[in-house]
């Protein structure tokens, strides 16, 4: 165990809530000691971290379905890792491991805390790390159980899915058309579209960089039939274009509102809402973390898609702990192309 002593814990702790978009500024890096494994614990070294659009939440001092992130705290992300070091025989040094391990280096976990961190292992001979932090991680589990358990899509119904090339819209794209249905996706800039489109097989996609009116007018033109299902990652005029457009008994899942997260103004709710009224729709919310206890059904599923070449799993991948405040913010500006990852360090 002494071999841990020499070693230093790089951490990245909130320093400040930011006030709009987050800047490093808002961060502090400090250094600890590795900590010994607990008693029945596990020493764990982080390899690579998910960064997601929903840390902006956790950022800020509110109610939310998550406590947030106190001033001072290491932040708040998952990731994937390995065993260091064990006290107990579920875990064997050199398991490979899903975990909230927090923008660290390592991370030392007492038995009462594997079930608060999510803590399982991976299985690397079913996907890489970086889909385990993609298709097979939280985003792929939001995007599963977000649009099975909440939109229940039939063969032959139009689905729609903003931020198509992100992370979560990758997945729910793909397994729309699994599932039969017409897919029409919403991105940024004709790289990602024509990507949507021609590696993941979405029918197709509308650029919403395009100029003002260019969602509207490619949801007439795409979604002649109407909208039945539409997986909201971005929230703002967007949705209200959709909701413009959606049929009846239309399910709405709010995934996510990127397009909300800094502003310095109050959210912008639906002005089109009414719209759920006329066509007796539904708009529901998904927290992941909801299914938890159902992960690995979806996992072994998607797993299956993965194998048999029906899904496709792209990540953005940026190298180094240092350049996490810089990393985070590309998520909202559009700059990442595919599931953002951080690279904290090699095997």
């Amino acid at each position: 165990m002494s071999t841990f002593a020499t070693l230093t814990n790089h951490q990245i702790r909130l320093a400040a809530r930011p006030v709009g978009t987050p800047t490093r500024a808002n961060w502090q890096s400090t250094t600890e000691p590795v900590a010994q494994p607990p008693e029945g614990g596990v020493l764990l070294k982080t390899l690579a971290l998910s960064l997601d659009p929903a840390m902006r939440g956790w950022m800020n001092d509110a109610k939310s379905y998550i406590p947030p992130v106190g001033i001072g705290e290491v932040m708040r992300a998952g990731g994937v890792g390995v065993v260091m070091a064990s006290n107990t025989p579920d875990y064997c040094v050199g398991d490979h491991v899903s975990a909230g391990f927090g923008v660290q280096e390592y991370l030392a976990l007492a038995p009462l805390d594997f079930k608060r961190s999510g803590l399982v292992k991976i299985d690397l001979n079913v996907g890489t790390l970086t889909q385990w932090l993609n298709v097979l991680g939280m985003p792929g589990m939001t995007g599963y159980f977000g649009l099975m358990d909440v939109g229940q899509p039939q063969a032959g119904e139009t689905v729609v899915v903003s931020g198509a090339a992100g992370a979560v819209g990758q997945t729910v794209g793909q397994l729309a058309k699994i599932k039969g249905c017409r897919v029409v996706g919403i991105a940024g800039g004709p790289a990602k579209c024509e990507w949507v489109v021609k590696e993941l097989g979405f029918d197709a996609c509308i650029d919403y960089k395009a100029g003002p009116g260019a969602v509207r007018a490619g949801l007439k033109e795409h979604c002649p039939k109407g909208v039945d299902i539409y997986f909201d990652n971005v929230g703002g005029e967007i949705l209200d274009d959709v909701l413009a457009r959606i049929n009846r008994k239309a399910r709405i899942i709010i995934c996510g509102a990127i397009s909300q997260y800094n502003t310095t103004t109050a959210v912008q709710g639906p002005k089109n809402y009414l719209s759920l009224l006329v066509n007796r729709a539904r708009m529901e919310g998904i927290v992941v973390f909801d299914y938890a206890d159902r992960y690995h059904l979806a996992v072994a599923e998607m797993a299956g898609y993965l194998k048999d070449g029906r899904m496709k799993s792209k990540e953005d991948v940026v190298q180094g702990l240092e350049t996490f405040p810089e990393a985070l913010v590309k998520l909202f500006t559009g700059e990442n192309f595919g599931k953002l990852v951080l690279q904290v360090a090699s095997e």
